[in-house]
C-alpha cells in the first residue's frame, strides 16, 4: 500500500508528504520522515526508510502562487521510500492537507503519477 494525499493550494494537489528542510533538520531523510509524520500523522517510529538513499530526485519549475506571494522559481525535489507493517494515518495537518490514505500501487500510481512507481522501483528493485 501506498500514501497519498491532497494538498491544499498546491500545483500539484495531489501527492506525497512533503516540504522545505527546517534548521534543525540534520538529514534529508531526517525531514522527510519529519514530513510524512507531521503532515499525515503517522507515527514516525512506525515507519522506516526503505534506504538512505534517496528514491527519486527531481528539478523543475514552479509557477508563481500569487495567493501565497511566490513568483516561479525552481525545485529540488528528493524523495525517500518508506515501509511500514501497520501505521495508521492520524491527525493531519489540516493547514497543509485535505487527506490522506493508503493506496494500492496502481491506484496511488493514477492518483500521483509515474514518481510513486519509480520511487517504488528504485528503492526495492521490485514492482
Amino acid at each position: 500500500m501506498f500514501l497519498a494525499h491532497t494538498r491544499q493550494d498546491s500545483a500539484n494537489p495531489r501527492g506525497g508528504p512533503g516540504g522545505h528542510l527546517e534548521p534543525t533538520d540534520t538529514t534529508l531523510v531526517g525531514a522527510a520522515l519529519r514530513e510524512l509524520s507531521e503532515e499525515t500523522g503517522i507515527d514516525p517510529e512506525q515507519v522506516v526508510p526503505v534506504s538512505m538513499h534517496p528514491a527519486y530526485v527531481e528539478f523543475g519549475q514552479v509557477p508563481a502562487r500569487p495567493a501565497k506571494d511566490e513568483p516561479d522559481h525552481y525545485h529540488l525535489d528528493i524523495g525517500y521510500a518508506f515501509a511500514t507493517a501497520d501505521a495508521e494515518v492520524g491527525r493531519i495537518q489540516e493547514s497543509e492537507v485535505t487527506g490522506a490514505a493508503w493506496y494500492p500501487l496502481e491506484v496511488a500510481e493514477r492518483l500521483v503519477g509515474p514518481r510513486i512507481a519509480r520511487a517504488v522501483t528504485t528503492s526495492t528493485g521490485i514492482r
